[in-house]
């Protein structure tokens, strides 16, 4: 969320006049969040319209992934224009911003770890799969993401309202998660947090990309599109880990690039915020042929009547 008024700033100071810059940047970012959003709508809209994705663990956990990351996309987007129309805007509003899109971003890495567990499952132990892999159990995991999540980003709320003046609450501020969750307890916790995160996410990810890269050797071609699924999950851990970087990142690439601050806020922006984002529904909607089948008739011809798929889901 920092990098949101850092970039406009950053671009202003790069030599490109004010008005211009701002508006850029503005312009870019609004039109590939609205692009991006209208994809995952229509994914969303598929998977209502067909019952055998309802009833497929693997499509719930990937269409959660699609809604989590709408939510993200608007409110970053949102806090986007604010932060480009009134510049500073009140603490409590900006807060109330940040938290949902802090929630959502933790959400999307849990989200991955299970959906490679899922995948593993499928794989290492198909017998055991639809007694493991069930709807309910489905939607009592995204339940424990979201619980997870809350209690990690709760509480900065909480430390928030009870150790800060009404002053400060009412006070307008460049929207900075730093500057408005000014705690240090807030910030080592967070760290924490994050290290925390990652480092299950990836210990997941390599038992499971050992194990089907352990069946893969039978030459089964499902254990194959497996393993390669799992390195897909890598691949968007890596990118949703940029959010976890951000602040190194940034400094490391102004230490290249000195003399170019706003293309660095706004390029570093782009890759933490709106990259992830977009590349969820190709690597998992548009890569799966069941899926792909009907969205496409949705993206290109809008609502169209109900057809009910036959074939099978495919990694």
């Amino acid at each position: 969320m920092d990098i949101i008024s850092s970039g406009r700033n950053g671009i202003a100071s790069s030599g490109i006049p004010d008005l211009s810059a701002d508006l850029l940047a503005t312009t870019v970012g609004v039109i590939l969040g609205i692009m991006i959003n209208y994809i995952n709508a229509t994914m969303v809209h598929t998977f209502s319209k067909h019952y055998i994705f309802k009833t497929n663990p693997r499509y719930i956990l990937f269409i959660h992934l699609v809604l989590n990351d709408m939510i993200q996309l608007t409110v970053v987007i949102s806090l986007f224009l604010l932060t480009y129309i009134f510049n500073t805007i009140y603490v409590l509003l900006c807060a109330l911003f940040i938290l949902p899109s802090v929630l959502t971003t933790q959400n999307t890495p849990l989200n991955l770890l299970f959906m490679a567990v899922e995948c593993y499952i499928s794989v290492c132990i198909p017998l055991r799969y639809n007694q493991l892999c069930t709807v309910k159990r489905t939607y009592a995991v995204i339940g424990t993401i979201w619980a997870v999540s809350c209690l990690s980003v709760l509480p900065d709320m909480i430390v928030l309202l009870t150790t800060e003046s009404q002053q400060f609450l009412l006070s307008l501020v460049i929207c900075h998660r730093d500057t408005v969750f000014r705690s240090s307890y807030i910030r080592n916790k967070r760290d924490g947090t994050h290290i925390a995160f990652l480092v299950i996410v990836w210990l997941t990810l390599y038992y499971t990309f050992f194990r089907i890269l352990f069946v893969a050797k039978t030459a089964d071609v499902n254990a194959n599109k497996a393993r390669n699924t799992i390195l897909l999950h890598g691949f968007q851990v890596l990118l949703c880990m940029t959010v976890y970087v951000q602040p190194m990142f940034t400094q490391f690439l102004l230490s290249l690039f000195p003399r170019q601050r706003g293309l660095v806020f706004f390029t570093v922006f782009v890759i933490s915020q709106i990259l992830p984002r977009f590349s969820n529904p190709i690597v998992y909607g548009v890569r799966d042929t069941t899926f792909r089948k009907y969205f496409k008739r949705y993206l290109s011809c809008g609502v169209t009547r109900h057809v009910h798929p036959q074939t099978e889901f495919k990694f």
